[in-house]
Order: C-alpha cells, then sequence, then structure tokens
C-alpha cells in the first residue's frame, strides 16, 4: 500500500520576532493574517498564519521558542526545506521580497521547458522558494488538464 500523500496542506515558518514577521509577511502578501494563536500562560503570540494564492494554500509564522527541544536546528543560517511558489513574474517578485529585506540565497537559474527559479531568505532565516513553473500555470489558468 503506497501512501497517499494528497497535497501540501500548510507550510510553516519560524520566527523569533513575532511582530516583526507578521508585518514583514502581511506586507509581502499584502493581507493580514487570518488566524493567530496566544500561550494560554503567557499570552504571547505564537503563531500566525495566512490564507495564499489560487487555492488558499496555507502559510504559518509560528515562534520559534514553541519549536520542539528535540529539533537541532539553529537559526544562525538560512535553512530549512525549500518551498518553491509559483510567481508569474520571477524577476519582479524577486525585486521586491530584496526590496522588502529579503537576501537572495539563490539567484534566478533558468531551467529546462520554460522553468526557472530563485531563492531568497527572509529576515528570518527562513528560505523562500520562487519558481515559474508552466505546468502550474496552465493548471491553474485552465489551459491543461492534470
Amino acid at each position: 500500500m503506497s501512501v497517499e500523500l494528497r497535497g501540501f496542506c500548510t507550510l510553516n515558518f519560524y520566527a523569533d520576532d513575532m511582530a516583526a514577521a507578521r508585518a514583514w509577511y502581511t506586507e509581502v502578501l499584502g493581507q493580514e493574517p487570518y488566524f493567530e494563536a496566544t500561550d494560554p500562560a503567557s499570552g504571547a503570540v505564537g503563531y500566525y498564519e495566512w490564507r495564499v494564492g489560487d487555492h488558499q494554500d496555507e502559510f504559518g509564522v509560528i515562534n520559534r521558542a514553541w519549536r520542539s527541544p528535540a529539533d537541532p536546528t539553529t537559526p544562525e543560517a538560512p535553512g530549512g526545506a525549500v518551498m518553491n511558489w509559483h510567481v508569474d513574474d520571477l524577476d519582479g517578485t524577486l525585486e521586491r521580497l530584496v526590496e522588502l529585506g529579503a537576501t537572495v540565497h539563490q539567484p534566478r537559474v533558468d531551467r529546462t521547458a520554460g522553468f526557472a527559479n530563485a531563492t531568497v531568505a527572509d529576515p528570518f532565516g527562513n528560505l523562500l522558494g520562487l519558481m515559474y513553473n508552466p505546468h502550474w500555470k496552465a493548471m491553474a489558468d485552465g489551459t491543461e488538464e492534470a
């Protein structure tokens, strides 16, 4: 029996400064988070979540203090898995994110068959992948069947 992965549900990043992360991603995404979770004991914000893109995918920022003690990663250098988000204008999106304080982690790379990608590090040490994906675009625009 295979494992049935039906699609990405929620992408989570971490941040130490939740107020700064909320402000930065609100600016990047052009909308306020629709959900917020606080620590019942301290009242500190531990999580913000936005719905993003054509399919209203969930994107969340977790207070790094909520990270599992078993997780050995540290915030000293950008890292983590890279989730590539489709963008129609790769160069323009890359330029805008840099204007907002992201740093280029991997500059634009043109791949085969019209694919291109780049990666930035957000101000909180997370890697944000950007991709022009002609297959994804055609599916989203309804011009290509699954």
